[in-house]
């Protein structure tokens, strides 16, 4: 299915009938990610699950985009499908936008799961920081001026060679976009969540590690975790059975 917000053309997934339930995955994924638990929960809920812009089926945005651009395109997406006040799924970056709009009380869903969630800045290791610093010099030398004509792709390497998997995957606004992304906390915003919020977490996440899962769980009232043992940072799609019996004993 398909829906234009903003002169995007957004390709969206729905399944089932009764609570609303909207669904938002990860940076670089698609709705398909959710095929799954959209099956599982069809006999009880309405789910719709769009692909965010630069993703799946989904046109990319003009502009580098911030969380709260992200946040202002999944309202447009509600009202155009009619979705108000929806349950929130939201997995690794799906999750950080569920968070932000739930705090800042631009939705007021009835329930939350966070799946892996991102949103917290994680502590750099010390090789980390030393290769964040080596690209900020490298950067700063060769785009001086006089330089930089004379670089020949020097610049497009150095950010092959120390830019993560996603970063060196995506377009160059993508690119932007997750800068910005990867640049935002939200530990000082999710204690305003109210709702009743449900962790499902891989034990060996290594990109949203579980020590970010407990410092939300401590940070939002009313919150629970349930941990997948030998689980990564797609928990719910590498067990499958025990993520969609918690989920169906979670939701309506």
């Amino acid at each position: 299915m398909k829906v234009e917000i903003d002169g995007l053309t957004i390709e969206y997934a729905e399944a089932g009938s009764g609570a609303p339930v909207l669904l938002l995955h990860g940076w670089g994924s698609s709705h398909a990610v959710y095929r799954g638990v959209m099956e599982v929960l069809a006999d009880r809920c309405r789910l719709v699950a769009p692909d965010f812009p630069g993703c799946g089926g989904s046109d990319t945005m003009k502009e580098p985009w911030t969380l709260e651009d992200y946040c202002d395109f999944v309202l447009k997406f509600m009202q155009a499908t009619g979705l108000s006040d929806p349950i929130l799924i939201g997995h690794s970056h799906g999750g950080r936008v569920a968070m932000r709009m739930a705090a800042a009380g631009m939705v007021s869903p009835p329930k939350m799961v966070l799946l892996d969630a991102a949103g917290l800045i994680p502590k750099k290791s010390v090789k980390q920081r030393l290769r964040a610093k080596s690209f900020k010099m490298i950067k700063r030398v060769l785009t001086l001026p006089g330089i930089r004509r004379h670089s020949g792709g020097l610049l497009e390497k150095a950010r092959r060679h120390y830019g993560s998997a996603d970063y060196n995957a995506a377009p160059e606004v993508l690119r932007k976009t997750l800068v910005s992304l990867v640049n935002t906390d939200l530990r000082d915003q999710i204690g305003a969540i109210s709702c009743p919020t449900l962790l499902i977490w891989g034990e060996k996440d290594t990109a949203t590690p579980l020590a970010d899962a407990k410092i939300i769980e401590s940070l939002i009232p009313d919150c629970g975790l349930c941990v997948l043992e030998g689980a990564g940072h797609f928990a719910f799609c590498e067990q499958p059975g025990r993520a969609y019996a918690i989920l169906r004993s979670f939701l309506p």
